[in-house]
């Protein structure tokens, strides 16, 4: 069982949606679509679905070609943050619905429905209907009658946003497991980069309807192929400085950045854009190869656990996430280290430049 997308492009009105994309999902997988707000996750998914047909391009279903069949044909179910519900049933008869269509046993229906009621947290709630339930509660109750159908692909945009965060975390969990054991094909769409690594299995990138990077989770996270996949998989957003390459020595504003030399080497002259992730932020270098950089604290965003500390460097905004709770005065000069293992270099295209072994550098500095 895969699902395959071929070169399938969607235009509206002369509008690119969704590039040329190509995409191949198998049997018992998690996949997660990560992207902003508009980058196009909902309408892959409903491409997908089959409640969109694509401009161009194809998309196989277990090996058939299912591009013009009806969503009403396909062996799915989808779950949308704007959560669904049937307002004159109770919450037992909408679990029930997509069961009774399939022609099962009440025995059978009951079984299923208690079952999915129980991991949902709603069995206290079967009689009632869902306009007597809470907003975290009636999506709890769109998650059961998808989940209940045993589909062979099911599609989550967005579906535990509007839970509570202990039952947000709990769910996070959950789902995993569930796909593992149902064998069918999840897709699972995000804005935020923590979720996709919780839930694990694969991640898609996408940006402006393209999607720039797909595999394992963990390693389209630590190792992004271009600037705009190490952008989109980061949360606060990736800080960025422009430096310079001149004789195989790297600088900015004329201050030597000798550490990345030789952790990046033979690159050609030219300009280049650095990135590191604000949780690879130290407020004190832990090796005589780590980069400073000096900035001013704008704001102090304090968790409990952690502090967000709002950087301004030059032209660029930056945000570090450091332990505990900064006792900084908004507006002082404060000096930032980063370790050059921890630092992405890219082109002026936006691809990614590897480095010569991290590691092995990180063991001799």
């Amino acid at each position: 069982m895969s699902l395959t997308l071929e070169n399938v492009s969607l235009n509206v009105a002369g509008e690119a949606y969704i590039y040329a994309t190509t995409l191949h999902l198998q049997a018992a997988s998690m996949n997660v679509l990560l992207g902003p707000t508009r980058s196009g996750k909902t309408t892959l998914m409903r491409l997908m679905a089959g409640l969109e047909k694509p401009t161009s391009g194809r998309i196989l279903w277990r090996g058939e070609d299912v591009t013009s069949l009806p969503v009403q044909r396909r062996d799915i179910a989808m779950v949308y943050q704007q959560f669904i519900n049937y307002p004159s049933m109770t919450v037992y008869e909408n679990i029930a619905s997509p069961l009774r269509l399939q022609k099962k046993s009440n025995q059978e229906i009951d079984k299923l429905v208690r079952e999915s009621a129980a991991m949902m947290k709603l069995s206290d709630f079967l009689q009632r209907k869902p306009l007597e339930l809470s907003g975290g509660q009636q999506q709890r109750c769109a998650l059961a009658r998808a989940l209940v159908k045993g589909a062979g692909l099911v599609l989550l945009d967005e579906p535990l946003a509007n839970l509570d965060y202990k039952l947000r975390e709990e769910m996070r969990l959950e789902i995993p497991r569930l796909f593992t054991e149902s064998g069918a094909i999840f897709v699972y769409a995000t804005t935020e980069a923590e979720e996709a690594l919780l839930l694990g299995g694969n991640t898609a990138t996408l940006a402006a309807g393209n999607i720039v990077q797909f595999g394992a989770t963990e390693s389209v996270y630590r190792e992004p192929d271009n600037r705009l996949s190490a952008e989109t998989f980061s949360n606060p957003p990736m800080n960025f400085i422009d430096i310079q390459c001149s004789d195989g020595q790297f600088s900015v504003a004329k201050k030597a950045l000798s550490s990345l030399n030789t952790l990046f080497t033979g690159q050609p002259d030219g300009s280049y854009r650095l990135g590191f992730r604000p949780c690879d932020v130290l407020l004190a270098g832990d090796s005589p190869q780590s980069l400073q950089f000096d900035a001013d604290l704008k704001l102090t965003e304090i968790t409990g656990s952690q502090s967000y500390l709002h950087l301004q460097h030059g032209a660029e905004h930056w945000v570090g996430l450091v332990a505990g709770i900064g006792h900084f005065e908004v507006g002082a000069r404060i000096s930032i280290f980063v370790n050059p293992s921890d630092c992405y270099l890219f082109d002026a295209q936006g691809s990614r430049l590897r480095t010569a072994d991290p590691q092995e550098m990180t063991a001799n500095g």
